[in-house]
């Protein structure tokens, strides 16, 4: 192979197309290339953060219709070790999955699950969770803990601080996720994995802006807006989202880090997001909640002790033909297939709202189908 036709199958590896554009909100319809597989957006990424989505059968993980998940650099690296996922083949062959993966940098576990963390301008340094020993990370570390892994999209690490904060804390931040995106670029020695970077800037819409202009001139193949969905109120973020998307370049692709409820979803796509991951389709199933189109259905309720009706008709068929009644009693009996079964149907749940936003809008009708989702939502169960 030449080196020119190597540098076009180079290209070729990660490519972001957009198909089209809604003509009255932001909303888009596009798809991203990757060396495992072409993503349709938009998108949800389900959470595979220790190389598992909790309590999912990999090949029930593809059933829902999820075409990217997600692992995590910093949970990976400390069990079993980025050593030992490399050496057994990488993050895809570890965990039967072929589809794309992309892993989080370990940023945001770093500020919320490590214990004494220090930030300084070359690392973190913190203590496991897990053992308590003390763990460096720093930009090229995040970067080669990720090559280990495998991964088609690594995320740059950034600087997360609490909200709210002073504006000089959180500007410091800002200035330093930008510098360690640039190492992270420097790092990179793998051909077919991509970095995105994160934009930051606390909900200060200027800062926002500033990083996102920043990052763009990098020229990155895609880009995050991180340090949000952390207890703000959900207008905050929308706000911010409403000032970041458009500063970020047009040609990439968009990603809504840890966000969110199925409302989340549909705003973000509606200012021009493309991908989203969130623990909570699985978390929430771990905990007899289930999201519908009427609302969220809580099955621990004594009111469906007795209900014949399907959680929901269109459904994964694992769920579908159970009655709500049935579904109760696994939780209330402490059967783990009541965990199992409420995780697929919310990851299924999830992938299709997502499969029918890219049909609204191809369709030309997304206000319609947000309008109409909303409304089911807002109605309760």
């Amino acid at each position: 192979m030449s080196d020119s036709t190597a540098k076009t199958a180079e290209a070729d590896w990660f490519r972001y197309q957009l198909k089209q554009q809604d003509s009255t909100t932001a909303a888009r319809r596009g798809e991203f290339v990757t060396p495992h597989g072409t993503v349709q957006t938009p998108a949800f990424m389900p959470v595979g953060t220790q190389g598992t989505v909790k309590g999912l059968e990999i090949g029930m993980v593809r059933q829902t219709g999820a075409e990217m998940i997600l692992g995590n650099t910093y949970h990976l690296s400390l069990r079993p070790g980025d050593d030992v996922v490399a050496e057994l083949g990488g993050l895809h062959k570890f965990m039967g999955w072929d589809g794309p993966i992309l892993t989080d940098s370990g940023g945001f576990q770093i500020f919320s699950l490590a214990q004494m963390r220090k930030i300084t301008e070359k690392e973190a340094i913190f203590q496991s969770h897990i053992d308590g020993r003390k763990i460096h990370l720093s930009p090229e570390r995040s970067i080669e803990i990720q090559e280990n892994l495998g991964s088609d999209i690594a995320m740059v690490l950034d600087h997360v601080v609490e909200l709210p904060n002073e504006p000089q804390v959180i500007r410091e931040a800002m200035d330093r996720s930008i510098r360690w995106a640039e190492r992270c670029q420097a790092a990179a020695t793998r051909k077919d994995q991509a970095q995105f970077a994160i934009v930051q800037g606390g909900l200060d819409e200027n800062m926002r802006v500033e990083c996102a202009e920043r990052l763009g001139a990098l020229n990155f193949p895609g880009y995050a807006m991180g340090g949000l969905s952390v207890g703000e109120p959900p207008p905050e973020m929308y706000r911010i989202l409403d000032a970041t998307c458009p500063a970020l370049p047009a040609d990439k692709p968009r990603y809504l880090m840890g966000v969110g409820r199925p409302e989340d979803l549909l705003e973000g796509i509606r200012r021009g997001v493309d991908l989203f991951d969130c623990v909570m389709p699985t978390r929430n199933g771990r905990n007899a909640l289930a999201f519908t189109d009427e609302g969220t259905v809580r099955l621990r309720n004594a009111k469906y002790q007795r209900d014949p009706s399907p959680l929901d008709s269109k459904s994964a068929p694992q769920v579908a033909g159970l009655s709500r009644a049935y579904l109760r009693h696994l939780f209330m009996a402490k059967e783990m297939l009541g965990p199992i079964l409420l995780s697929l149907h919310n990851v299924a749940y999830y992938q299709r709202l997502m499969r029918e936003a890219r049909q609204a809008i191809e369709e030309g009708r997304f206000v319609a189908f947000y309008e109409e989702k909303m409304k089911g939502w807002a109605s309760g169960s």
